[in-house]
């Protein structure tokens, strides 16, 4: 059995999440595991000076010097995650819930499963849950909104008030009161998005990042934020007839 050392931070104000990770690793690959916890600062600071390392957790493999966790993972051939990789996660999860969350409120209500509520619903929720994203940090999705829609280019508070105008549709829809109100505020600013994302990444060319689930989103600009759009605008236009 392989033998590894792991150096770790295990202080009464802090535990290195890190360092129970690297632990976790080491542990469901077979490796018998040293486990030396920092108990204080001090610990920490002379270990760091003595090895000439810059963060803990520090790992060793039959003597050899590994490094940080991430590094464990490249040494066992485990995937490491680019905090600025771009990634449709956050868009999979808000719709995959917002789909069978539609499907229990509608059997809760009406005792089945009826598929154009069901599908109603569904873009009510989604629309919510996307505010939601927005709405943690308005200012934050403001300025990255500006990067290609143009109304918000042309008219800066568009761009704080988008947001808000997206939650009170999204209510409104659920609600299924005060449709004059929502299927116009709907219609509009899914025409404004699908426009400006066609403009920006099939006619202009521009790789960025989607705002539609906030500030300080990893999801691509393209195909998912042009659909999005193009579902607020038929649901602008449903909710009349």
């Amino acid at each position: 059995m392989k033998t590894a050392e792991l150096y770790r931070m295990d202080m009464k104000d802090h535990t290195c999440p890190f360092g129970l990770k690297a632990k976790d690793l080491l542990e469901r690959e077979g490796f018998e595991i040293k486990d030396y916890t920092f108990t204080s600062r001090d610990e920490v600071d002379a270990f760091k000076e003595k090895h000439d390392v810059k963060t803990t957790p520090q790992i060793w493999i039959e003597g050899e010097h590994i490094g940080g966790h991430d590094a464990l993972r490249e040494h066992l051939g485990k995937s490491v995650k680019n905090k600025d990789e771009t990634s449709y996660q956050p868009v999979i999860a808000i719709f995959s819930v917002a789909f069978l969350m539609s499907i229990a409120l509608v059997y809760a209500t009406l005792g089945s499963f009826a598929p154009v509520k069901i599908f109603e619903w569904f873009i009510a929720i989604s629309v919510c849950f996307l505010a939601i994203q927005k709405l943690q940090d308005v200012e934050r999705f403001a300025t990255m909104f500006l990067n290609y829609d143009v109304l918000a280019k042309r008219w800066l508070p568009y761009g704080k008030i988008y947001p808000f105008a997206e939650a009170l549709s999204g209510i409104l829809m659920l609600s299924g009161a005060l449709v004059w109100i929502a299927s116009p505020i709907m219609l509009f600013i899914g025409t404004i998005g699908a426009y400006s994302v066609f403009k920006a990444v099939y006619v202009e060319k521009r790789e960025l990042k989607c705002a539609c689930v906030g500030g300080d989103s990893n999801v691509p600009l393209g195909f998912v934020s042009l659909t999005e759009n193009l579902m607020m605008m038929f649901m602008g236009i449903w909710m009349l007839f």
